[in-house]
């Protein structure tokens, strides 16, 4: 199974950056595709950003295009997702998850289908003020 803890949550003021972790243990990142979700009070939550197993593929919501940088260390099993030009409507709590289905090395993309990703952290806050 695999055991997912984020960390680098905090408070920032608009326009502003900040990095949240997510680190792996139990399995390995090698040939898993992780996202990253948030979820705001009252609201569904929603994909953010995802990275292919390599790193090669990563995708990202349209909102956070320009801002948002999701980076993986596959040797210390760790994802990463750098923010910046923060905006209080990215105030959310940020979720880290991993597609367990291994495919063939080769199939080696992003996506950011919440369906298909299988494993979950407890989550980390962001909080954004203007």
């Amino acid at each position: 199974q695999v055991q997912l803890v984020e960390s680098g949550g905090g408070l920032v003021q608009a326009g502003g950056s900040l990095r949240v972790s997510c680190a792996a243990s139990g399995h390995t990142f090698r040939r898993y595709a992780v996202g990253w979700f948030r979820q705001a009070p009252g609201k569904e939550r929603e994909f953010v950003a995802g990275i292919s197993w390599s790193g090669i593929s990563t995708v990202y919501k349209d909102s956070v295009k320009g801002r948002f940088s999701i980076s993986r260390d596959n040797a210390k099993n760790t994802v990463y997702l750098e923010m910046d030009s923060l905006k209080p409507e990215d105030t959310a709590v940020y979720y880290c998850a991993v597609d367990g289905k291994i495919g063939p090395a080769t199939s080696d993309y992003a996506h950011g289908h919440l369906q298909e990703y299988d494993y979950w952290g407890q989550g980390t806050q962001v909080t954004v003020s203007s």
